[in-house]
């Protein structure tokens, strides 16, 4: 026991359990990090990275690995050159009642190397949300209570964007913003024009514009804006735990990073009445170990977080850690997806862009935000983008020779795409729960999914439909075609719930710190801890919250509160 005892564990090394290494070794804890994937080191391990299209077998597309693998498959990161950082559906499989794709990626620095990098913080309306319009249950904390925080981990991990003085986006701490090209900014200047009530600010992103030293010494530079993100950046240009938060945790001397290992539960010791350690399952060799720690962040992802601790049983808690109220795994939420709009805009053909910029044009909820106004509860956030569709000008194009070969390097006319982000109500139906019958290759039992759209969902899609349709002809596009998806939940990859954050133990999970009521020297800071998702791309709110939460587990250690 003495030679598996630390200071801290932390499950989990994305971008959560990132933040909490980090925050913890600063602290001066011998921190243990327990990762079940593969070890992935920043560079090193990025081996597509620079690789051009004909360098492929497949030129990028493997359609026999996507038949193989229909759910991760879906997902808009996925192809030759990604598909080693994600999870293949036959090795890790799980039941799904109800349609869901779950993408994962089990390495060091999990989803963190393969995320979409948009990063805008919540604003009070969001925090206010449940208890205003009487769903899910209200927040133990308020935006002012974050903000300090969301500064806290910006400048850190470097965002891009500018202060526009929007209430429902509250500015950050900034690198210099990415610049829309020419048909944005005068979309921009179109919408802005009909709608005094509508804002349109070039996206927010954690890439290093122009890097400041405290990302200097963290060994990364300047973002080259060329788009091949997902296979993780040579340059350490866009955020992740490879590059940022767990090489920074290691220069403290007080990491220890395991990956390859399986958590299969907390261990909560009867007579001392906390939890003590985790148990983990090697997951080359299927030994088990049990590792000890006086603080113990779970950080596993928002659903691998709820079946570590609907595994978690005891005679105190045989429903699960901390589930005396049986709320554990439900009021499970995501992003809906559904909608998106596609449409042309004539002019500027004499005109083209530089570079692949990282982010889209971003417009915050305007639905619902100071008082109820329609039929539905909430509302969405849109993204749009313009480009000249030169890249796939061959594509139905008439015409053999030299020619044709020349239209081919002629840019297309520029298109428009526009997506919507809404905001899913959390509902006690929405679950998750362990299967009685059917286990992993590690003996845990898998993770059954109940979690659907709803009425209110589609209710939203319609709006955007309507509103969307209308900003863009006002904007001066033309050939304006509405797209329903009709796609499960899951392929936002914003899950979250099931765990959430609440001022009363008898209808919530954990307390305004994250920690546990019950057991609170387990803390989850995730998104299984979300209470509701906002319309906002969620990243950036883990991480602040991750960074308060253990900063109040140090202080708490050190006066004796948590022993």
């Amino acid at each position: 026991m003495a030679e598996n005892m630390y200071d801290a564990i932390v499950v989990g090394s994305g971008i959560s359990g990132g933040w909490a290494a980090k925050e913890l070794c600063e602290k001066g804890l011998k921190t243990l990090v327990l990762e079940r994937g593969r070890m992935v080191e920043h560079m090193k391990d990025y081996p597509t990275t620079t690789m051009d299209p004909w360098q492929f077998k497949h030129r990028g597309v493997n359609d026999e690995v996507k038949r193989e693998n229909p759910i991760v498959g879906r997902c808009y990161a996925f192809d030759e050159a990604t598909q080693h950082f994600f999870v293949k559906d036959k090795e890790h499989p799980y039941v799904q009642e109800k349609p869901f794709d779950w993408i994962r990626g089990y390495q060091v620095g999990g989803k963190s190397l393969i995320w979409a990098r948009a990063t805008q913080r919540w604003s009070k309306y969001d925090f206010e949300g449940p208890a205003r319009d009487g769903f899910a249950v209200d927040w133990p904390i308020r935006y002012d209570d974050l903000a300090p925080w969301y500064s806290h981990v910006e400048r850190f991990a470097g965002i891009s964007g500018n202060k526009d003085g929007v209430e429902t986006m509250p500015d950050g701490e900034f690198l210099p913003a990415f610049d829309m090209n020419c048909v944005e900014k005068e979309m921009q200047k179109r919408i802005l024009a009909a709608y005094k009530d509508r804002y349109v600010i070039q996206g927010r992103c954690a890439h290093l514009t122009k890097p400041n030293p405290i990302h200097t010494q963290q060994g990364r530079a300047q973002c080259q804006a060329r788009n091949l993100c997902y296979r993780g950046c040579p340059y350490g240009a866009y955020f992740s735990s490879n590059s940022s938060t767990l090489p920074w945790a290691a220069k403290t001397g007080n990491l220890t990073l395991r990956p390859d290992s399986v958590v299969h539960s907390v261990i909560y010791d009867e007579q001392k009445q906390k939890a003590t350690g985790v148990r983990v399952i090697d997951a080359k060799t299927n030994q088990a170990t049990e590792y000890f720690a006086k603080i113990i962040f779970i950080n596993a992802a928002c659903l691998n977080t709820n079946l570590i601790l609907l595994n978690s049983t005891s005679k105190r808690f045989p429903n699960g850690l901390g589930n005396d109220n049986g709320l554990l795994g439900k009021y499970m939420a995501f992003h809906n997806y559904r909608g998106t709009i596609n449409a042309v805009f004539e002019g500027f053909e004499d005109t083209y862009y530089y570079g692949r910029k990282p982010t889209a044009v971003m417009m915050p909820n305007f639905r619902n935000v100071y008082k109820q106004e329609t039929d539905f509860q909430r509302g969405y956030m849109v993204h749009y983008s313009a480009d000249r569709a030169g890249w796939c000008r061959g594509a139905g194009m008439d015409g053999i020779g030299s020619a044709y070969k020349n239209a081919l390097l002629d840019p297309g006319e520029w298109s428009v795409y526009m997506m919507m982000q809404g905001e899913h109500v959390p509902m006690e139906k929405d679950h998750v729960r362990l299967s009685t019958e059917l286990t992993d290759s590690w003996g845990i039992p898998q993770l059954v999914m109940n979690v659907d759209h709803s009425e209110n969902d589609e209710k939203i899609i319609k709006d955007f439909f309507k509103q969307g349709s209308e900003m863009l002809e006002k904007a001066g596009c033309k050939n304006i075609v509405t797209v329903n998806s009709q796609q499960a939940p899951g392929l936002d990859i914003h899950e979250m719930g099931g765990v959430r954050m609440g001022k009363d133990p008898k209808t919530s999970m954990l307390n305004k710190w994250n920690q546990f009521h019950h057991c609170p020297n387990v803390f989850v800071t995730d998104g299984a801890c979300m209470t509701s998702t906002a319309t906002q791309n969620p990243s950036i709110t883990f991480m602040a919250l991750t960074a308060r939460a253990a900063n109040h587990a140090v202080e708490e250690l050190k006066k004796g509160n948590i022993k």
